[in-house]
């Protein structure tokens, strides 16, 4: 059966992302209008494909970012958002990002969005001398790979797979994990740091790597393409499973697994941590009990949340790393309202100094660019919904 989407939303996001290609300049006075010079703050994420709206979810946040930043009328300049789609592929990204540095007007860059896209892409980011905040990538290497230009606002995957693995063998008290991986920079790494401690913790673990199926990406997916590996997830005995990857093929790997009859605890990611997995599993109640952890925090701004369901039409409540990008966002903004002259090195500078209060907590960068600080929150799916059990 094909994977299915949620078509309202992706319709909607499609007339939103159209809308997004005209300068969100905002309010501005008249006599200060036109003397008043624009930039660009970029957007580099999956606005396509099967993890799309992950992608949709951040861009959203930044495009609200950035009207309220214009629509005070008192910054000394004018802001606009462009996007480059870049399907969270490794293979995509160094187009999209040698595209975005040949962007005269574009002094920074929210994302990359995934871990593989953000280590492909870098690279030309750094000789641009171009800052990248990124809402999401957490990738443990990318904070050492020497890229000083390089800046993200969550914990990485050194902190969230041991307290995944914690969570699973201390608090659920499974003491026998399979653990699969979908091959990708992200899912492997975060499955390897779960794998690691979960034996610390004197757990049996087994590993397996299912790649992605590349049907994800056009809608054409089958639950039968994992018929196998839910066939050697419950051939290994093990109590849990953990999954590291996307929720589109987890999604389908969920209703394969229920139809080999695997009855223990399941966990994910951030990377599974949406709607869309629940709306990409079938039967959809397949998905109940799943936990999914993410070093992300629901929405509990009321105004944020208000505001950004009239820009995105779908609620805040679910719209994983939205806050994160938002912060993001106004990251870029409170370096660049510290400058006297904007030049794409200067902010990369600025942003080494910042310390503000974000709205998921005090943004603050290490040298290596990672943020200060870390958390990292469970969630479970309820009847169909994702609800947000509190820290792990």
């Amino acid at each position: 059966m094909k994977l299915r989407l949620n078509k309202t939303v992706a319709a909607v996001a499609s007339s939103a992302l159209l809308l997004m290609a005209v300068p969100a300049v905002g309010i501005a006075s008249a006599s200060g209008a036109a003397s008043k010079p624009t930039y660009t703050i970029g957007y580099e994420g999956p606005l396509s494909g099967g993890n799309q709206q992950l992608g949709l979810n951040m861009v959203f946040a930044v495009q609200l970012a950035i009207n309220q930043a214009n629509k005070t009328g008192k910054l000394p300049f004018k802001l606009q958002l462009k996007t480059y789609d870049d399907q969270g592929d490794p293979t995509i990204s160094p187009t999209q990002a040698q595209s975005a540095v040949h962007n005269k007007s574009l002094v920074a860059m929210v994302g990359p969005a995934f871990s593989g896209a953000t280590a492909a892409a870098e690279p030309y980011f750094k000789a641009a001398h171009l800052a990248t905040v990124s809402p999401s990538a957490t990738r443990v290497s990318l904070a050492t790979s020497g890229w000083n230009n390089f800046f993200r606002v969550v914990a990485d995957d050194g902190v969230q797979g041991p307290a995944d693995a914690n969570y699973m063998v201390r608090k659920l008290g499974k003491t026998s994990v399979y653990v699969v991986n979908d091959g990708t920079a992200y899912g492997s790494g975060v499955a390897s740091a779960f794998a690691a401690q979960a034996t610390a913790d004197h757990a049996t673990v087994s590993t397996a790597t299912v790649p992605g199926t590349t049907q994800c990406q056009n809608g054409t997916a089958s639950a039968t393409q994992y018929s196998a590996a839910a066939t050697q997830a419950v051939a290994s005995g093990a109590k849990a499973l953990f999954y590291g990857g996307y929720y589109c093929d987890l999604g389908l790997f969920l209703g394969a697994l229920k139809s080999a009859g695997f009855s223990g605890a399941i966990m994910s990611d951030d990377g599974s941590l949406s709607p869309a997995l629940i709306q990409g599993t079938t039967p959809a109640s397949a998905a109940n009990g799943v936990y999914l952890t993410c070093a992300c925090a629901s929405s509990t701004n009321k105004s944020f949340n208000l505001q950004y369901q009239a820009l995105a039409h779908f609620s805040a409540a679910n719209a994983t790393y939205a806050p994160e990008a938002y912060d993001a966002a106004n990251a870029i903004i409170n370096a660049m309202k510290s400058l006297k002259k904007i030049t794409r090195v200067a902010i990369v500078n600025a942003l080494h100094k910042l310390s503000y209060k974000g709205m998921t907590k005090v943004i603050k960068f290490q040298k290596n660019g990672n943020i200060a600080g870390s958390a990292i929150y469970v969630n479970q799916v309820k009847n169909g919904k994702i609800v947000q059990l509190g820290l792990e």
